[in-house]
Formats: C-alpha cells, sequence, structure tokens
C-alpha cells in the first residue's frame, strides 16, 4: 500500500471545499439500506485496518472502536504523516468528546467541509455519521489526489480505470457499481499492471463470483491490499454501493501507481549506476595499464644506466645487438602503449565531464606526467646508453690495436735485448791483443750507438703501456709487468754498457791497431741497419682509420717512403763497398781474417736480409693499404645511401606534423570530414613504415661497419626515430581530440555552427598555435564571446570561477576540450545528486533509509548488491537494525570517485 503523506498541502481551502461539496452529494438515507450499510461498514472498516496495521492495530466495529476518538487520531496520523495534538486519555464522555474534536479540526484545516457531522454523533455510536465522516477521509487522504488530464478526482479515477481495461473484452467501466459486478473489471486491472498474476482468457462473463474471489484474493496475497468487498454482497445487490467499490478501486489505483513510481526511480538508479560502474572499470583499466608500464620502465632503466664494460669486443658487440633488438622489438609496443594510455585517459575524463562526475585523479605516481616523467628518464637512459656503447667499442678497438702494437714492439725489442747482458759481462778484453781491445772498444762504442738508437723504442713502449693502463685495458697486468721488465733490463744495459766503457778505455792505451774500414762500415752499418728495422717496423704497423681522407693521407706518406728507397739503395751501396774493401785490403795484403767485423755484428748479408724483406713488404703494404681504401669507400656509400634517405625521410615526417597541425587549426569541413582526413593521414603514415625500416637496415649496416660520423646529412638515425614516434603521437593524439569533440557535440547538442565558432574564437586567440591557451588568453577569448570577465571585482571573481572548472588542475592553460566543454555545459540535461537521492527515497517508501531487501526487489541483482556493498548503515533517530544510508550514497556518486 502506497501512504499519502506528500499531498497533504497542495490543495487551497477555497477549492478542497467546492470538490468536497461535488463529491458530497450522496443520499444519507440509503445508508439505511442493510446491503449498500454491510458493504460500506465492511469496505471502510478494511481500509481503515489497511492503514492501522502500520502502527501494529486494527479495528472489529466502526461505530463502536471509534467512539473514545484514539484510534480516530491515529488513522489521521497514519495517513496524514503528520502528529495530532496530544489525545487525552481519560475515560470519561467529555475525554471522548474532546478527542474526537481534534480529529476532526484536524480534517476540516485540510480544507474539507463537513457537513452535519458532530463529535456527539460519534461518540454515541451514530453508524450513519460514522460512515460519513470516513468517507470524508476517505475522499480527502485517498480519491482527492488522483487527477488524470484535469479531471476531478471520482471523473479521474474511472477515466484511469476505463484506460487500463480498455484492450479487454467483455469490459465496460462506465460508473462504481454495476461495472464491477462481473468482477471481469477488477481481473483487467491486475492483468493489466501484474499479467503474471492472472490468466484472464479463462475467465468467464457468467461467473461473477468466481471472477470477484479470484481477483480479491490475489489482490490481498500479491498487491498488498486488504479484502473490502465481499463477491456475494455485490452479486446479489442491485446496484453495488459506489462508495465501497471508488474506495477499494483506489487501493488498486495507488498500488500500481506507486510501482511506476518505483520502477522509474529504479530506472534513473540503474542508468546512474551502470555510468559509475563504467567509469569505475575504466579507472581499474588506466592504473593496470599505468602500472604495468611503469613496471616496465623501472625494470628496463637499470638495464639502460648499467655502464659495466666487457673486456672484449666481440661482448660488447652483443651489448650493441641487444641494444638494437630492444629499439626494434621491445620498445615500439610500449611506445604504443603509453599513446593508447594517454587516449583512455582523456576519453575517461571526457566521459565524467559529460556525466557531470568528478576529473578522475590516477593514484599517486600515475598521472599522465608521471608517466611521461619516467618515460623521459627512460629516453636520457637509452641516449646515454647508446652513446656509451658506442664510445666503449671505440675504446676496445683502440686498445685491441695499442695492445697488438705492444706486443710487436716488445717483442722486437727483447728480441734485439737477447743476450746483450751476457756481451756486455764478458770480459774478453783481458786476454786480447792490443788490436783486438781497440776493435772491442769501436765495438762497445758502436754497441752504445745502437743503444741510444733503441731508447725511442723503450720511450715508445712505456707510452704504449701508459695509455693502457689509462684506457683500462682488461690484461694491464701482464702489459704492466712486461713494461717494467723491459725497463728494468734497460737500465740494466746502460750500468752495464757504461761499465764496460771504462775497462775498455783502460786497456786503449796499450791497444792501438783497429782498422778504419771496419770502423767506417760499422758506424755506417748500424743507422741503415736501425733505419731499415724502423721502415720494416712501420710496414707491418698495423692502422685504423675512419674515412677516405684519412687512409689517403696514410697512402701518401707511404709513396713518400717508397721515394726514399733510391737513395737509400745508394747508402747501402755504399756500406757495402766498406766490406768489400776490407776483403780487398785483406786478399792484397795476405792478411787472413777472422771472417767477422770485430766492430759491429751487422753482417753485409743481414743488411742485404733485412733489405730484401723491406722489399717484399712494400707491395704488401701497398695491398693492405688498397684494401683499406676500397673499404673506406664502401664505408662512404653506405654515409651517401643513408644520408640520401633521411634526407627524404626527415623532410617528410616534418611536412606531416605540419599538414596534421594545419587540420586541427583550419577546420576544413565538418568534425567527421576532418577525422575521416586525419585517419588518411594516419593510413598514409602507416603506409610509409617501410621507408623508416629501410633506413634502419641501413642504419645497422652503418653501425655494424663501425661508422660514427656523416657529412652527408643533418640526420640522424635518432633524429628519425624521435620525429616518427613523435608524428604516431600526434596524429593519434589529434584523432583522440576530435573523436572527443563529437562526443561533446552529440552529448551536448552543439550544432556545427556553434563549434566552428568556438574554435575561431580559440585558434584566433591561440597565437603560438600550441592547441592551448594561457590565462589571459582565454580571458580575452571569453571577452570576444560576450562573457563579463572584465578587470574588476566581479569580474576577476567570475573568470577564477570559470578558471576552477575548464583547469582544475591549476596547469594555467585551458586545452579546446575543456573549453568547448564549458561553453556547453549550462545546456546539458544531466542526472544530479538531488534526483538519485529521491529516486531512492520513492523505493525506500518515503523513510530516510533504505532496507537491503528494498534494494533486491527494486533494482536488478548485481546492482542491488552493488548498492549494498558500498551503502553506510543508517545511524538517524529514526532507523532500524539493517537500515542502509542512501543519501551520504547518492552524494559519494558525484563527489568521490572512490565510494
Amino acid at each position: 500500500m502506497v501512504d499519502y503523506h506528500a499531498s497533504n498541502n497542495q490543495y487551497s481551502s477555497g477549492g478542497v471545499q467546492t470538490y468536497m461539496e461535488q463529491e458530497n452529494d450522496w443520499d444519507r438515507d440509503l445508508l439505511l439500506d442493510p446491503a449498500w450499510e454491510r458493504q460500506q461498514r465492511k469496505t471502510f472498516t478494511a481500509w481503515c485496518n489497511s492503514h492501522l496495521r502500520k502502527s501494529g492495530t486494527q479495528i472489529e466495529n466502526i461505530e463502536e472502536d471509534f467512539r473514545d476518538g484514539l484510534k480516530l487520531m491515529l488513522l489521521l496520523e497514519v495517513i496524514s504523516g503528520e502528529r495530532l495534538a496530544k489525545p487525552e486519555r481519560g475515560k470519561m464522555r467529555v475525554h471522548k468528546i474532546n478527542n474526537v474534536n481534534k480529529a476532526l479540526d484536524f480534517i476540516a484545516s485540510k480544507g474539507v467541509k463537513l457537513v452535519s457531522i458532530g463529535a456527539e454523533e460519534i461518540v454515541d455510536g451514530n453508524a450513519k455519521m460514522t460512515l460519513g465522516m470516513i468517507w470524508t477521509i476517505i475522499l480527502r487522504f485517498a480519491i482527492q489526489d488522483i487527477s488524470v488530464e484535469e479531471t476531478s478526482a471520482k471523473e479521474g479515477l474511472l477515466l484511469w480505470c476505463q484506460r487500463k481495461t480498455a484492450p479487454y473484452k467483455n469490459v465496460n467501466v462506465q460508473n462504481f457499481h454495476i461495472s464491477w459486478k462481473d468482477g471481469l473489471a477488477f481481473n483487467a486491472l491486475i492483468h493489466r499492471h501484474r499479467p503474471e498474476l492472472i490468466d484472464y482468457d479463462k475467465l468467464r462473463k457468467d461467473d461473477p463470483v468466481t471472477n470477484l474471489n479470484n481477483a480479491f484474493e490475489v489482490a490481498e496475497k500479491y498487491l498488498d491490499i486488504p479484502k473490502m468487498l465481499d463477491a456475494e454482497d455485490i452479486v446479489n445487490t442491485a446496484r453495488p454501493d459506489e462508495k465501497a467499490i471508488m474506495t477499494y478501486v483506489s487501493s488498486f489505483y495507488h498500488a500500481f501507481s506507486g510501482a511506476q513510481k518505483a520502477e522509474t526511480a529504479a530506472n534513473r538508479i540503474c542508468k546512474v549506476l551502470a555510468v559509475n560502474q563504467e567509469n569505475e572499470h575504466l579507472m581499474q583499466d588506466y592504473e593496470k595499464l599505468a602500472s604495468d608500464l611503469l613496471e616496465w620502465i623501472r625494470r628496463t632503466i637499470p638495464w639502460l644506466e648499467n655502464r659495466n664494460p666487457e673486456k672484449t669486443m666481440s661482448e660488447m658487440q652483443q651489448k650493441l645487438e641487444d641494444f638494437r633488438d630492444y629499439r626494434r622489438v621491445h620498445k615500439p609496443p610500449k611506445v604504443q602503449e603509453k599513446c593508447q594510455l594517454e587516449i583512455n585517459f582523456n576519453t575517461l575524463q571526457t566521459k565524467l565531464r559529460l556525466g557531470g562526475r568528478p576529473a578522475f585523479m590516477p593514484s599517486e605516481g600515475h598521472m599522465v606526467s608521471d608517466i611521461n616523467k619516467a618515460w623521459h628518464t627512460l629516453e636520457g637512459a637509452e641516449k646515454g646508453y647508446e652513446e656509451w656503447l658506442l664510445n666503449e667499442i671505440r675504446r676496445l678497438e683502440r686498445l685491441d690495436h695499442l695492445a697488438e702494437k705492444f706486443r710487436q714492439k716488445a717483442s722486437i725489442h727483447e728480441s734485439w735485448t737477447d743476450g746483450k747482458e751476457a756481451m756486455l759481462t764478458q770480459k774478453d778484453y783481458e786476454t786480447a791483443t792490443l788490436s783486438d781491445v781497440k776493435a772491442l772498444l769501436r765495438k762497445h762504442e758502436a754497441f752504445e750507438s745502437d743503444l741510444a738508437a733503441h731508447q725511442d723504442r723503450v720511450e715508445q713502449i712505456a707510452a704504449i703501456a701508459q695509455e693502457l693502463n689509462e684506457l683500462d685495458y682488461y690484461d694491464a697486468p701482464s702489459v704492466n709487468a712486461r713494461c717494467q721488465k723491459i725497463c728494468d733490463q734497460w737500465d740494466r744495459l746502460g750500468e752495464l754498457t757504461h761499465r764496460r766503457r771504462d775497462s775498455l778505455q783502460k786497456t786503449e792505451k796499450v791497444m792501438e791497431s783497429i782498422d778504419e774500414l771496419y770502423l767506417e762500415y760499422a758506424k755506417r752499418a748500424a743507422p741503415f741497419n736501425n733505419w731499415m728495422e724502423g721502415a720494416m717496423e712501420d710496414l707491418q704497423d698495423m692502422f685504423i682509420v675512419h674515412n677516405i681522407e684519412e687512409i689517403q693521407s696514410l697512402i701518401r706518406a707511404h709513396e713518400q717512403f717508397k721515394s726514399t728507397l733510391p737513395d737509400a739503395n745508394k747508402e747501402r751501396e755504399a756500406i757495402q763497398a766498406f766490406h768489400s774493401e776490407v776483403q780487398k785490403i785483406a786478399q792484397h795484403n795476405g792478411i787472413k781474417l777472422s771472417g767477422i767485423n770485430p766492430y759491429t755484428t751487422i753482417t753485409p748479408q743481414s743488411i742485404d736480409s733485412k733489405w730484401e724483406q723491406a722489399q717484399r713488404l712494400v707491395p704488401q703494404r701497398d695491398q693492405a693499404l688498397q684494401e683499406e681504401l676500397r673499404k673506406q669507400q664502401s664505408h662512404d656509400t653506405l654515409r651517401r645511401n643513408f644520408a640520401e634517405q633521411a634526407n627524404v625521410v626527415g623532410p617528410w615526417i616534418q611536412t606531416k606534423m605540419e599538414e596534421i597541425g594545419t587540420i586541427s587549426i583550419e577546420m576544413i569541413g565538418t568534425l567527421e570530414d576532418q577525422l575521416t582526413h586525419l585517419k588518411e593521414y594516419e593510413r598514409s603514415i602507416v603506409d610509409y613504415k617501410p621507408n623508416i625500416e629501410q633506413l634502419e637496415g641501413i642504419h645497422k649496416l652503418i653501425q655494424e661497419a663501425l661508422i660514427f660520423d656523416n657529412t652527408y646529412t643533418a640526420y640522424s638515425m635518432e633524429h628519425i626515430r624521435v620525429g616518427w614516434e613523435q608524428l604516431h603521437t600526434t596524429i593519434a593524439r589529434t584523432i583522440n581530440e576530435i573523436e572527443n569533440q563529437i562526443l561533446t557535440r552529440d552529448a551536448k547538442g552543439i550544432s556545427q555552427e556553434e563549434l566552428y565558432e568556438y574554435r575561431a574564437s580559440f585558434n584566433h586567440f591561440d597565437k603560438d598555435h600550441s592547441g592551448a591557451l594561457m590565462a589571459e588568453e582565454f580571458k580575452a577569448c571569453l571577452i570576444s564571446l560576450g562573457h563579463d570577465v572584465e578587470n574588476d571585482k566581479q569580474g576577476d571573481a567570475e573568470f577564477a570561477r570559470i578558471m576552477s572548472i575548464v583547469d582544475p588542475n591549476n596547469t594555467g592553460t585551458v586545452t579546446f576540450q575543456a573549453f568547448i566543454d564549458f561553453m556547453s555545459r549550462e545546456t546539458t540535461d544531466t542526472d544530479t545528486a538531488d534526483q538519485v537521492i529521491a529516486s531512492f527515497k520513492i523505493l525506500a517508501a518515503d523513510k530516510n533509509f533504505i532496507m537491503a531487501d528494498e534494494l533486491r526487489r527494486e533494482l536488478p541483482p548485481d546492482q542491488a548488491e552493488y548498492c549494498i556493498a558500498r551503502m553506510a548503515p543508517y545511524t538517524g533517530p529514526d532507523g532500524v537494525p539493517g537500515a542502509l544510508d542512501y543519501m551520504s550514497f547518492s552524494t559519494a556518486l558525484y563527489g568521490e570517485s572512490d565510494l
């Protein structure tokens, strides 16, 4: 049953009196008819009990139980929802009359004119007056509120019955007496609203008692409408009592009217909850995607920041290959995820704004700005890592070259010093002749000359070892040990040389006879031999170049060296002539030579052997230089190929970026045309990807060839990658912006012309074409559109209010999306917290709280459980166990995103 509290104060006194005068047109003498009186007594008693049971009481005899006025006052309090004056509890007649008068005064205060009904008659148990009073109460509180198409209450109730029963056969409701005798009209009303309760087609017009009992039983069992009539009384009366029928039918009206209101309220709540649930799913999806992306960045940055170098070139090249896989395979999907995350965030914020919900604030550390900051850190680490890899490879390449050069020079030096300590420590001069001593002395002088010539090589070995240490060569300990050994030996050789020279000089006075020719041979052979060793060392020296200019410089130096060979050959022939002259003199004088030069260990055979070896090394050096020249020419071709492609791709990307910006600024065509145009651009960008992949392939060849510079283009692969990623992000963001504008236009009802006007005004003040207005630019734009935000106190306050709407995060800028949201937000009909509270109040039968069973009865199961799980217990003074607070829940729907 539905209470009638809401209508207590809606009618003026004059209007109610006129209405009551019309409806009071009934013949009181008819109450003397036993059949009509019996029907009214039973109907009115049941109607009163249907309300009194809410207070835990009832009446048995309508004229007896209202005599003391107590239950009469209680009945009026229940049906009106208001408190009457405190009743008198005495048993005397005066107390009863006073209570009844309080009730009659309350009825009169509601604009009802009581005709010939006095408190004494009610106290005396006058059935006629008591029934008349109850009918007056029923008219005022149950029937008066019924109005269909501005008709009176009775006419409105009759019109409602006619419309509801019109589709049913054998039913023709024209009044509130004989039209209801066959019971079909009652069954038709129930079937119209609850078809599952009655099988109407099985009812027969010639069986009125069965029809009436069926309708009364179903109404009592399923609709909470008490049985107010007896089937036999209606059937056996020529003209059933009109008031009894109207009273009973009005209960059907209120029952079904309340169900319709509950259904409407439930639908509104379902709509609001569905939107809220969808938004919560979108928020959860955003949080998960943001967490996954930030976790990937967190795992990746330490790897990119790892600067622990490897010992060998192959290991570092493997690191470079792993980095290439990261750029080609692992990073591109994350770039797309980041872009999609921003798109999802913008779409969610748009839906929240359109639904009147507060903006979504991600959890701490999950803002789009936080992700962009982490991404910026990732790209910084990525750039530093690639530079470190290339520098480390150069360092290892340099180290390998230096280490090989160190080993080569050390081997040459160790080969030269082999046996020198033993030679310097022997005492052959003690038993030698004078000529032998002089020969030993000259030989020692030649050795000193040779020793001084080798000083540069020792210094070179020490310098190379020092550079290997500075470059952190992994095998530096063995290099240092070998270098230290060479330096220690060199110091000993210097000391031993000094000692032997002193010894020879002491015995020089007694030893003369020296062969000047051998001496001259030795003097000239030693530097020439040293030159040949240096030349062979240079011819076998490893080289590393990075461009054609460097290899051409080496080739020119080699050609210059070859130009000196004729003069060197003349020197060799001159030195060999000394030896030939010795042989001639010895043969001419009959001297038997020992076969060796006492002043030097350099023999003519060794000079010729080294000369022949040098002659063989020259063409080998020519071949090595030419091969390196071809290699550098190939490298130069790779540079040119990359530059040719990059000089096309780079400007293409820049042009596309400018064209996309032009589309969003110039507003050519409708938003759908712009969206179609942008998607065509997106497809053209996707179709252009093979050019990027081709460029990546060339770049891979360049890196594999260890080419580190390119003078033919200003574009590096990193520039192309960044521009390509920015192009993808820009087209995706621009498409998302247009889609959100379409969504806003359709949701807000903005015309295309209005949207053009908004965009034109926005673009006019967006001087830097950044897609956002600064605060002062936005203020000037508002003034141009007619908003009163001039520089005065009131205008400043209004502008501050508007900025709090379009820039809730206080960034100091206003996007176009926020701008059109503001311009159209006042014209959109959205659900409010008050509307949701009013809907819950209907479901709760006008209570300030609601029970879980009521939610489960009126709402779909999933949304009912959603509300139960989030509603706080009701703590008001009128609460009962299990009561839920729907007011704070409804407010939270529009005040906080997390209930």
